[in-house]
């Protein structure tokens, strides 16, 4: 199962690039990325870790990287709900809206 392209269908203002979904304003740059967990010995399916980093925008006009945050949860629609509330709070502004 592929969570970025089911977490593009949650947020129809990213862009999805093939290895990331992207949201993008005049200050502010999201990626979000799959991770893969490459530890056969658990038996139980879990969604992969989704990193979100956090970019904002110098006053030269490059994307300057903040920081970041990992999430991985059981649910999508758990999962989708977690990342919008942290980007929301992390960039200030409503991505669902306009990024």
């Amino acid at each position: 199962m592929d969570v970025l392209k089911l977490l593009f269908e949650y947020f129809p203002t990213a862009v999805f690039t093939g290895k990331a979904l992207v949201f993008i304003s005049e200050d502010w740059r999201v990626e979000l990325t799959e991770h893969k967990n490459a530890d056969f010995s658990q038996l139980t399916k879990h969604l992969p870790l989704v990193r979100v980093k956090i970019f904002k925008k110098a006053l030269n006009g490059e994307f300057v990287p903040g920081h970041y945050e990992d999430f991985q949860l059981d649910s999508i629609n758990e999962l989708a709900s977690q990342l919008e509330k942290y980007i929301q709070f992390a960039i200030g502004t409503n991505i669902r809206e306009n990024a």
